[in-house]
C-alpha cells in the first residue's frame, strides 16, 4: 500500500507547485505565494555565513503544503501507521536543543564538501573543496576508480578511508528529514544538489567504462566488492556493502520525502548494479560474504531494496533483497537460539528491518519471528540503562549487562538502529514494550549523544556513550560511522511521538513530548503542552470534533500513580504501567485531557548483578558525576520509601538534575561533557528502613542476593501490610538457610514496624 497524502488537500496539488518547470519547486512555491521570505538558499558550496544568511531569510514552505509532498510507503500489514513528520510540530523540549544545534549544521555545511569525495573518484573538479575528514577522506594519493579486476594491492590502499562517501549517504538523509519537518528552503535546495552531484558521479563513472554496470556509484573503486567476493578480510578491505547502502539510503529519502525524482534516477540503477553483482553468486557464498566480521558488514541493504520494490513495483528488487539473507542467523532467532555472543552488534542490527519489510512483501512468518526473537535477545538482556548495548562494538552473553560493561561500551549508531528497529515492530504488533524501549534510548541515548554546543563542522555527537565507570562521551565524529548516523538522528523526533491505527480511528500517544499534531483527514489538531521529561505531566488540546479512541502511554516506569482528567473530570481507567489506557469518545472542539504521573527516584538493578544499579528519575537516566574509575559504593535502600522510591535521599536543582549528598548528578540527555558514573554499587552492610538501622548485617545469598535485595525485588508496596508482610517471608527464608538467627530476624522485624514507610 502506498500512503499519499496529497490527495487530501484540494487547495494545491504537486503538479501545481512544480508548474514552472525548470525553475524548480523554489520558484513554484514563489510563484503561489506560499513562503514566508523572498530570498532563496544560498548556492551550491556557499560558505557558512552565507547559507545562514540565506535561511535567516526565512524561505519555508508551510506545512499544509509540505505534507503533500511525502510519499512514504505504509505497509497493509501495519496496525499503526506514521503521521508525515510535516503534521508534527515540536515545541522547545530537551529534543529541540539537539535537534536546533543539528538543523543549524545541515543549513550551514557546504555540499561541496560532502561531494567532494565522489568527485575525486570520479576525476571531476571538486571546486576547491577538502572533504568531510576522519573516516571520509580522499583516500590514498595513487588511488584511482579502480574497476572490479583492478585490485591494486595492499600498499596502494589507505584503509582508514575504505568508507568514504557513506557521510554522504547520511547527509543526504539528513537534508531531506529536515525539509519533510520544516519546509526550510534551505533543505531542499541542498537535497536537490546532493542528488543532482550524485547523478553526475555517476554518469561520469560509466562514461569510463570501466566497471561491472553503469549505475555503479561510489566514492571508491569496484574492487572492495569483488575482494569481498573472494572473502578478504576487514583491513584489506572496510565494508562496502555498508556504504553503498547509506547512499542508497540517502536517495531513497530524497526521493520519498523531498519529492527528488531524480534521486529515484540515480537510486534505481545502482540496483540494478547490485544485482548485476549478486545474482551469479551461490547462496553458500553469499551467507559466507555477510557473515565476515565487518567486511561483509551491509547496512540495510535489504530494507532499501525492498523499498525500492515498493516504489517501483519491480519484484526483482525484492529477489535482490533476499540475497542478503543471513539465513543462519535468520534461523537461529526464528527459532529462539541464542547466538548473537562475540557477534558485531551493529553489522547485524541494520539486516532486522529490512527482513520484516521482507515479510511485509512475502508474508513468510519466518522473517517476523527471526525480528521478533532478535529483539527479545537484545532488550532487555543485553541492553544498559540508557537503551544502549555493546561492549567493543560487540554483544556479550545472553542477559549480561553488568557483566559486560568495559571501557568501551554503547555504539550510538547501534541505539539508532535499535529504536528504527522498534519502531517498526510496534507498527506491525501494538506490543507496548517496542515504544517502553523507544523513549528509554530515544531520551537518553539519543537526545543525550549531541554535545550541547553549535558547530559549523561537526554534529559533534558520540561515538560510544559509555555506561563504565568514570567514563565520558565520545563526542565529535565528523566522517564516522554514528557522526553519520547521528546527522539524522536529531531532525526525526517527531516521527513517532504520535501514531494513528490504520483504520485512522484511533491515535497513539506514545511520547509525552510539547508539539502539535495536525491531522486534515480527520480536521483535528492535538495541541500537547508539556515540560516533560522535565515533569510528569502533560496537557492535550483537542481541536476540531468527532469520534476518535485516544490512546495514552503509561510508562513503565510509574510508581505514583497515572491519572488523567477530561475536562476537569477524573477518568475511571484500568492502569497498568507498561500498557496503554484508551479514552475512546465523541470529542469537541476545545475539549482538554490533563494527564498526571508524578516522577519518582528509583535505583534499577542490572539483570544479571542486582549490587549493580543505575539510578533513574521518571524517564531519566541520572549520571552520578565522580572522576573515580571504580564503582562508587552508595548506600539506599535506608531511605526507600513504601512504593519503592528514593526521592528522600535525592535532592532536585532543577532542569532534572539532583545532589546526593555532596555529589551531583546529569540527566543523560543533557549534552553536557562531564566525567560520570551510569552505574554505581550498592554498598548495604546494614538493614536499615527508613533510616532506622537494625544493627543486623544485610545478609547475602552465594548468588549475592542480599535481605534488602530480596524484600525490595517487587520494587516496592502498595500498603503498609504487604510490606511488613514480604519483610516476615523474606526472614523465614534466610533463617531456612541458614543465613540469618532468629534473634537477628525479630530485631529485623521489629525495626521494619517502627519504620515510618509513608
Amino acid at each position: 500500500m502506498h500512503r499519499d497524502n496529497r490527495s487530501t488537500n484540494p487547495e494545491v496539488s504537486r503538479r501545481s507547485l512544480l508548474r514552472l518547470g525548470a525553475t524548480g519547486l523554489a520558484g513554484g512555491v514563489a510563484a503561489l505565494g506560499l513562503t514566508s521570505g523572498a530570498a532563496s538558499a544560498a548556492p551550491l558550496g556557499a560558505t557558512p555565513a552565507a547559507a545562514a544568511q540565506a535561511a535567516a531569510a526565512g524561505a519555508r514552505l508551510p506545512r499544509r503544503y509540505l505534507r503533500l509532498l511525502d510519499r512514504s510507503p505504509a505497509s497493509d500489514r501495519w496496525l499503526a501507521e506514521p503521521f508525515p513528520l510535516a503534521d508534527v510540530s515540536l515545541a522547545p523540549s530537551v529534543a529541540t536543543r539537539s535537534q536546533d544545534q543539528l538543523l543549524h549544521l545541515l543549513r550551514v555545511y557546504p555540499v561541496d564538501r560532502v561531494l567532494a569525495v565522489f568527485r575525486r573518484n570520479a576525476g571531476l573538479d571538486t571546486r576547491g573543496a577538502n572533504p568531510p575528514g576522519g573516516w571520509e577522506g580522499f583516500g590514498h594519493a595513487n588511488e584511482q576508480p579502480w574497476g572490479p579486476d583492478d585490485y591494486p594491492g595492499r600498499a596502494n590502499v589507505q584503509t582508514a578511508n575504505l568508507l568514504r562517501g557513506h557521510y554522504g549517504g547520511h547527509f543526504l538523509s539528513a537534508l531531506a528529514l529536515a525539509w519533510a519537518s520544516t519546509g526550510e528552503q534551505v533543505f531542499k535546495d541542498k537535497v536537490d544538489q546532493v542528488v543532482a552531484g550524485l547523478g553526475e558521479v555517476q554518469a561520469a563513472l560509466a562514461a569510463m567504462d570501466r566497471f561491472s554496470h553503469p549505475g555503479f556509484l561510489a566514492a571508491y573503486g569496484e574492487w572492495q566488492f569483488s575482494r569481498l567476493e573472494g572473502y578478504a578480510p576487514y583491513g584489506e578491505i572496510w565494508a562496502p556493502y555498508y556504504t553503498c547502502h547509506k547512499i542508497m539510503a540517502g536517495l531513497r529519502d530524497a526521493y520519498q520525502l523531498a519529492d527528488s525524482d531524480q534521486a529515484l534516477e540515480v537510486w534505481a540503477p545502482m540496483a540494478d548494479w547490485v544485482s548485476g553483482r549478486l545474482d551469479p553468486l551461490p547462496a553458500d557464498q553469499l551467507e559466507r560474504m555477510w557473515g565476515i566480521y565487518i567486511a561483509g558488514e551491509y547496512g540495510g541493504m535489504n530494507e532499501v531494496l525492498c523499498d525500492l520494490a515498493s516504489v517501483t513495483g519491480e519484484d526483482k528488487y525484492l529477489a535482490t533483497a533476499r540475497k542478503f539473507d543471513l539465513n543462519p542467523l535468520v534461523d537461529a532467532c526464528a527459532e529462539g537460539r541464542d547466538t548473537l555472543n562475540g557477534k558485531h552488534a551493529n553489522q547485524h542490527i541494520p539486516q532486522f528491518p529490512g527482513y520484516l519489510k521482507a515479510y511485509e512483501h512475502t508474508g513468510e512468518e519466518r522473517y517476523l519471528d527471526a525480528v521478533t526473537g532478535f529483539w527479545g535477545m537484545v532488550v532487555p538482556g543485553r541492553t544498559y540503562a540508557h537503551g544502549g548495548h555493546g561492549e567493543g562494538e560487540l554483544f556479550g552473553p545472553p542477559g549480561t549487562v553488568a557483566g559486560d560493561i568495559g571501557a568501551r561500551n554503547a555504539e550510538t549508531c547501534g541505539t539508532y538502529n535499535m529504536l528504527k528497529l522498534s519502531r517498526l515492530l510496534y507498527l506491525h504488533t501494538l506490543d507496548p514494550k517496542y515504544i517502553e524501549f523507544y523513549e528509554r534510548g530515544l531520551l537518553n541515548h539519543v537526545v543525550g549523544s549531541k554535545r550541547n554546543t553549535q558547530s559549523d563542522t561537526s554534529p559533534d555527537v558520540t561515538y560510544m556513550y559509555g555506561v563504565n565507570p568514570g567514563t565520558r562521551r565520545e563526542y565529535g565524529n565528523t566522517g564516522t560511522c554514528c557522526g553519520g548516523t547521528g546527522l539524522e538522528n536529531h531532525v526525526k523526533y517527531a516521527d513517532t511521538v504520535y501514531l494513528r491505527s490504520a483504520d485512522g480511528a484511533a491515535l497513539h500517544v506514545n511520547l509525552y513530548l510539547a508539539s502539535t499534531l495536525d491531522w486534515p483527514e480527520r480536521g483535528l489538531r492535538v495541541v500537547q503542552e508539556t515540560q516533560y521529561p522535565k515533569a510528569g505531566s502533560s496537557r492535550l488540546t483537542i481541536e476540531g470534533s468527532g469520534e476518535l479512541d485516544l490512546r495514552l502511554r503509561v510508562p513503565g516506569w510509574v510508581r505514583q500513580g497515572f491519572t488523567v482528567q477530561v475536562n476537569g473530570v477524573d477518568q475511571d481507567l484500568d492502569v497498568v504501567p507498561g500498557e496503554y489506557v484508551s479514552i475512546d469518545r465523541t470529542w469537541a472542539s476545545g475539549d482538554v485531557v490533563d494527564v498526571d504521573m508524578p516522577f519518582s527516584v528509583r535505583a534499577v538493578p542490572a539483570i544479571d548483578d542486582p549490587a549493580v544499579q543505575s539510578i533513574e528519575w521518571g524517564p531519566t537516566v541520572l549520571l552520578v558525576r565522580d572522576p573515580a574509575t571504580s564503582y562508587l559504593d552508595i548506600s539506599l535502600y535506608g531511605h526507600m520509601g513504601l512504593d519503592g522510591t528514593l526521592d528522600s535521599a535525592f535532592e532536585p536543582t532543577g532542569d532534572g538534575y539532583f545532589r546526593l549528598g555532596d555529589r551531583v548528578l546529569e540527566p543523560a540527555w543533557s549534552g553536557d561533557h562531564t566525567t560520570y558514573h551510569m552505574y554505581v554499587r550498592r554498598a548495604e552492610p546494614r538493614v536499615v528502613f527508613a533510616g532506622l538501622d537494625s544493627g543486623v548485617a544485610n545478609a547475602a545469598r552465594p548468588d549475592g542476593t542480599t535481605l534488602l535485595d530480596a524484600v525490595w525485588a517487587d520494587g516496592g508496596f502498595a500498603t503498609r501490610a504487604a510490606f511488613l508482610a514480604q519483610v516476615q517471608r523474606t526472614t523465614e527464608r534466610f533463617t531456612a538457610d541458614g543465613l540469618l538467627s532468629r534473634r537477628d530476624a525479630q530485631r529485623v522485624l521489629l525495626t521494619a514496624g517502627k519504620a515510618d514507610m509513608a
